[in-house]
C-alpha cells in the first residue's frame, strides 16, 4: 500500500533530485522537446506544467523571481514568459505530452520517450482552412 507516500525519490538524495528537476525542466523549456526515460519524464512533467501555469497567470516581478529560482538559466525563464506561456493562455492544463519512442537505452534497457510541449491545434486548423 502507498499510504502517506509523498513523492517519488528516483533513487537519489534531495540535492541530486532537485538538480535533476531543474536541469530537465530547463532543457525542456530551451529545446521544447527532450528525449529521456519514462520515469524521468513522468517525474518532471508536473513540475514543468506548474511553471507554465505560474508564468501564464501572473507576470509580476515576484512570480518571475519564483520561477527563475526553479530553473537554471535566465534564458529559459525569459523564453517561458515570452514565448511558451502566451501560447497556452486559453488552455487550462496539459501543456506537455509524453510520446513513447519504441526504443530502449543500451546498458540498462530503459524505455525512452520524448517529452515535448503540446502544439496548439486551433492555430493549425485556422491555417488549413485559409
Amino acid at each position: 500500500m502507498r499510504h502517506r507516500v509523498g513523492k517519488k525519490k528516483m533513487n537519489r538524495d534531495t540535492s541530486h533530485r532537485s538538480a535533476l528537476l531543474k536541469n530537465l525542466s530547463t532543457s525542456l523549456i530551451e529545446a521544447e522537446s527532450i528525449e529521456t526515460t519514462i520515469a524521468k519524464a513522468k517525474f518532471v512533467k508536473p513540475y514543468v506544467e506548474k511553471l507554465v501555469t505560474k508564468a501564464k497567470s501572473d507576470t509580476s516581478f515576484t512570480s518571475i523571481k519564483r520561477v527563475s529560482a526553479k530553473l537554471n538559466s535566465k534564458d529559459a525563464t525569459r523564453k517561458l514568459f515570452t514565448q511558451i506561456a502566451p501560447k497556452y493562455v486559453d488552455r487550462n492544463g496539459g501543456y506537455t505530452r509524453i510520446i513513447k519512442l519504441g526504443k530502449f537505452r543500451d546498458g540498462d534497457n530503459s524505455e525512452m520517450v520524448r517529452l515535448s510541449f503540446v502544439e496548439d491545434t486551433k492555430k493549425i486548423t485556422k491555417k488549413e482552412n485559409e
